[in-house]
């Protein structure tokens, strides 16, 4: 079973939809027993860097996210989703960063590009031993945002430009992460999905 984070952020039912075409069973939830005991967990992420972390922990997420690492039960964070992994983001942080889950270190902060948010279809540069991007490795994305880890981290990165080089994935393990949204980038996104549920 894979279940989808629910902290109050996130494209749920869109998410929900994309994952079940992996062939498992796919839940919604905030329970953290039942975070905590899936197969899979995906952690989703719409918004603002605080206001996810706020949200995150209103349920002990972070918690649940560093029980499963310890665990070794595969967790895979999704845009907003990715960010709040590392350890700080500098979001409207009026000068003092707000704290992350903490699984990388780094700080996210914002992309420097003349068009921003980081909108639409974006090719990424994958790592040449990556089992996500197994398949799709020249295919295009959907990315939505204005912030970016821009310092390498983990195990394998994958790389995209938008005014600069950042981070669109990071395969570490037993954590995985997109900076763009799977669910919403077609073919190539249900290929990840597929990709990364075979892992579980």
């Amino acid at each position: 079973m894979i279940a989808i984070l629910d902290y109050g952020s996130g494209n749920l039912r869109s998410a929900e939809r994309a994952f079940a075409t992996s062939g498992l069973d796919v839940i919604v939830t905030s329970d953290p027993q039942t975070a905590f005991e899936a197969q899979g967990l995906v952690v989703p992420g719409v918004g603002a860097f605080a206001a996810c972390m706020q949200g995150l922990n209103a349920i002990d997420g972070a918690s649940i996210i560093r029980k499963r690492l310890a665990a070794e039960r595969p967790t895979l964070g999704i845009c907003i989703g990715m960010q709040i992994l590392f350890a700080f983001g500098d979001e409207h942080s009026q000068g003092q960063p707000h704290s992350g889950v903490g699984i990388w270190p780094g700080t996210v902060s914002k992309l420097a590009a003349p068009i921003l948010p980081h909108m639409g279809w974006n090719t990424v540069q994958a790592s040449s031993h990556s089992p996500l991007f197994n398949g799709v490795e020249e295919e295009s994305f959907y990315f939505v945002h204005s912030y970016a880890a821009k310092d390498a981290c983990g195990k394998l990165q994958s790389w995209s430009t938008h005014g600069e080089l950042f981070l669109s994935a990071v395969e570490d393990g037993y954590v995985s992460a997109t900076q763009f949204h799977p669910e919403k980038s077609g073919r190539a996104g249900l290929a990840l999905i597929k990709n990364w549920s075979r892992t579980l």
